[in-house]
């Protein structure tokens, strides 16, 4: 039987149900740490942020915090939880492109330090509600720098048409907000960010866009404290998947930083990135108990009991993923399969031709590196219950995250009069 950090998947199955997501706290700290110890320069100071959207749990931002990472979130709900894991605020950071008025109250009143503006519209929001607030807060602009990564269509944010950020060559829009950010007695500009893209696997992207960046500063003369240069860092998938070590692009970016801060003269008192997907994606596991098969003219098909409920990737974007037979795991391969979940669509297919040992009901299927955008992506389509997640370590369990109810979904089913 297959074990996770010591753990029998069977053992898991036992004591918390399937489907379930199972987290390598080992293999999260290991992550975390490697960018904490390499992202480092003697010529400017560096924070790494974790991406929460990834995956966020209050153990998992307690986590972070321990080793000395900060988070960005995204929306009202991300942030929540970083309140409620009494994340320190001065090491969050608020992104998105279209923030609304009660979001950025909220950040304003946990005192978060950083909020990274999109638009032009975002700057007026942000200064009249710090202004009414009477609370200080720090701003990032996030600069689109139009390098285009090798990566899906619905995971490129800097592509020419991005919803994200400001164009780099509307130079006199930037210099417009960075003037009103610099009138208002509240607001303070920092700097820039960018960000080119997800699941990236390679560094001369990355290295592109500092470059672009670094003269887009040296051009213009905006005087930059702080350079946030994103995240995106690819992960093992599969076989054919071949990312950069982790040590390696913290090293490779740092000695572009400090050569392009070099060459073009110029001074950043702090570098920021962004992983994500690349601390969370490999550590995390689905477990799914196999219930009937079906085979077809041409296919043969073995049914889990989740699907695109808990995993949107596959249906959304065409991820690839492997798998295995935990209790078969040193079977020979008898046959390919599509894995196909319960869920009402024919798009619900989480592996095409997925080499296996012979299936049969009652099997654990177990997909690999499933720990990024796989839960917090999961929905209650069909009314399916969103799974729970547990934590692994050395032989022993902890769960994080329980498992939704039928009862817990109907307390959002209310019937009530409202008064107009």
């Amino acid at each position: 039987m297959y074990k996770i950090s010591g753990v029998a998947c069977d053992t898991l199955l036992k004591a918390c149900g399937s489907p379930l997501v199972v987290y390598d706290e080992n293999k999260i700290d290991e992550q975390i740490r490697l960018y904490v110890d390499n992202f480092k320069s003697s010529a400017f100071e560096t924070e790494v942020i974790y991406a929460s959207k990834a995956f966020t749990c209050v153990a998992m931002l307690e986590k972070l915090q321990k080793e000395g990472a900060s988070i960005d979130v995204v929306s009202g709900g991300e942030l929540y939880v970083a309140i409620q894991a009494k994340f320190p605020a001065q090491r969050i950071y608020f992104h998105g492109n279209n923030k609304l008025d009660e979001e950025i109250i909220m950040a304003l009143d946990y005192q978060v330090k950083t909020i990274v503006i999109d638009n032009l519209h975002e700057v007026h929001r942000v200064i009249a509600l710090a202004e009414q607030k009477q609370q200080p807060v720090d701003v990032l602009i996030r600069i689109n720098p139009k390098v285009e990564a090798h990566t899906h269509e619905f995971i490129a944010t800097a592509t020419a048409d991005s919803k994200f950020g400001i164009s780099i060559d509307l130079v006199e829009e930037i210099k417009q907000m960075i003037t009103l950010i610099e009138e208002s007695s509240y607001v303070t500009f920092k700097g820039f960010h960018s960000h080119i893209g997800s699941q990236i696997l390679a560094y001369e992207g990355f290295v592109a866009a500092i470059d672009k960046m670094v003269d887009f500063i040296k051009e213009t003369g905006i005087t930059v404290s702080t350079f946030n240069i994103g995240g995106g860092f690819g992960v093992r998938y599969t076989k054919d998947d071949t990312p950069v070590p982790t040590a390696h692009m913290c090293k490779t970016l740092i000695d572009s930083l400090e050569t392009a801060f070099a060459k073009a003269d110029i001074r950043v008192d702090k570098v920021c990135m962004e992983p994500g997907r690349s601390i969370v994606g490999e550590a995390g596991y689905s477990l799914y108990t196999v219930g009937f098969k079906k085979q077809t003219q041409h296919k043969q098909f073995a049914f889990i009991d989740g699907g695109m409920a808990d995993n949107i990737r596959p249906a959304l974007y065409e991820a690839k993923y492997e798998c295995i037979l935990a209790n078969k795991e040193h079977e020979a391969i008898a046959g390919v399969y599509e894995i196909a979940g319960k869920c009402c669509e024919s798009g619900d297919i989480l592996i095409h031709d997925a080499p296996l040992p012979k299936v049969e009901a009652g099997d654990i299927l177990l997909m690999f590196t499933t720990g990024a955008y796989g839960y917090s992506m999961a929905s209650n389509y069909n009314r399916l219950n969103r799974p729970a997640v547990v934590f692994v370590k050395d032989g022993h369990a902890r769960q994080v995250l329980a498992r939704e109810s039928f009862e817990t979904q109907m307390l959002l089913d209310v019937q009530k009069d409202i008064e107009l």
